[in-house]
């Protein structure tokens, strides 16, 4: 019998949107879903909620919860990471505002630029305190993390347990399944892709049509302009086409010649000059927006109950399909996971993480590789190779130096008095999180 345990179980969205796929799936027939987190009162609300569509569902499966994460490990043959340390919003709020007061000009604040180094080193002790617990009680499950910043957490991690099966998952590929059958005119079932890059800094490499075999980037240029015509800001976004937020995304399509997988608030996260073309508009739209609904996820009980309704044969997160493909030892081609370049593009160092396609087997995921990755695109990624691996250093060395290194080292940083004085500032201001820091 598979044992999944979801760590985080209580975070908005996850839990009940992994609990939902796993009720959808008959490989999963019979397994037990083990919910762990720290927190008492969103921990009962899961598992409440979860038990309450169970029966209504008349599912098989067992589910059971607890607060210590050794007994939750015990047996496991999967884990599911999806955690927030602190208050989110409230943290989040100080790693986006508090840069911008020593001149630092970050678009966003979540996973790249100064505010993306001090998400990091909250997030990653607290993993890797995880993932030891793991190694110890379960080494042979599979692990998937869901947390951000995805690129950081995921180096650390392989870093410091290269044996582990850590395999990073982001949901920012679906934007493809929205936008390409408008693009090449056509339906997705006669569309085959391929992206890749770094986590929320990926681009769009192939785009076929099944049918023929013919390249669609042309047909995507030619309709680019008229797609994201009315998608420049929050007030002409149609609610038909995918959001807004397309300052950086355009700029990036102009120059490179390729279609970013996500949008401003993630792509700008990465880039020295995309603070000049972003649009704050809708990033700062997307964010009001994002926040209330999940403070107000377990108020409402439309927000989690679409994931249960039998009519919504999807799933909600991709991670199920593949520890389906590796019970089933399919060797289907999942879009993109985020495991250690093993070449995979070439121009990036083996040890960083990168978001590519995988063939999935009984095994686990293995990459495909991309022999003619864009060099120009790739300069860009490679920027951040050492921002990762000095934020790792960070954290495993405990280092303040090595954080503040990681600082200079990012191209969104262009002063390294104010880097000094805001990374001393956020030292204090986040101590509770940041005293391991020496």
């Amino acid at each position: 019998m598979e044992k999944i345990v979801l760590i985080g179980a209580g975070s908005q969205n996850f839990g009940l949107g992994i609990i939902s796929d796993i009720f959808k799936s008959d490989t999963l027939d019979g397994c037990e879903i083990f919910l762990h987190d720290i927190d008492k009162t969103t921990l009962a609300n899961t598992k409440i909620i979860a038990n309450d569509y169970k029966e209504k569902l008349g599912v098989n499966v067992d589910i059971k919860a607890s607060i210590s994460r050794k007994e939750a490990l015990k047996g496991a043959t999967f884990c599911i990471i999806s955690i927030e340390v602190g208050k989110r919003f409230d943290l989040w709020d100080q790693d986006w505002k508090i840069p911008l007061q020593y001149g630092i000009r970050q678009v966003y604040g979540e996973n790249g630029g100064p505010g993306g180094l001090f998400h990091s080193l909250r997030q990653i002790p607290p993993i890797l305190d995880i993932c030891q617990d793991i190694n110890t009680i379960c080494p042979d499950a599979f692990v998937f993390n869901f947390s951000n910043p995805m690129q950081r957490i995921c180096h650390a991690v392989t870093t410091k347990f290269p044996d582990l099966k850590f395999i990073g998952m982001c949901h920012e590929i679906a934007s493809m399944e929205r936008q390409l059958p408008d693009l090449m005119e056509t339906d997705l079932s006669n569309i085959e892709y391929r992206a890749a890059g770094l986590n929320h800094f990926s681009i769009l490499l192939e785009a076929k049509y099944k049918n023929t075999g013919k390249d669609g980037y042309p047909i995507i240029k030619q309709n680019f302009s008229t797609y994201f015509a009315d998608l420049i800001n929050k007030h002409d976004a149609r609610p038909s086409k995918p959001g807004a937020e397309r300052g950086v995304f355009r700029e990036l399509f102009r120059i490179y010649g390729y279609l970013p997988i996500t949008t401003d608030s993630h792509l700008g996260e990465y880039i020295q000059w995309a603070y000049s073309v972003a649009d704050h508009d809708a990033i700062l739209d997307f964010y009001d927006n994002y926040k209330a609904k999940c403070l107000a996820f377990y108020d409402d009980k439309s927000s989690y109950d679409h994931f249960f309704d039998p009519k919504n044969i999807g799933t909600h997160e991709r991670v199920i399909p593949i520890i389906e493909g590796i019970l089933g030892d399919s060797g289907y081609e999942e879009a993109a996971v985020n495991i250690p370049n093993r070449g995979y593009i070439a121009c990036l160092p083996r040890d960083i993480v990168v978001e590519v396609p995988g063939k999935v087997n009984k095994s686990g995921v293995h990459g495909i590789s991309f022999e003619n990755y864009p060099s120009a695109f790739g300069s860009l990624l490679n920027l951040q190779s050492g921002v990762i691996q000095m934020t790792t250093d960070a954290v495993l060395n405990c280092s303040k130096h090595s954080a503040y290194l990681a600082l200079l080292a990012d191209p969104v940083v262009n002063d390294s008095t104010q880097a000094a004085r805001l990374l001393n500032n956020m030292a204090e201001t986040q101590s509770k999180f940041l005293n391991y820091l020496k």
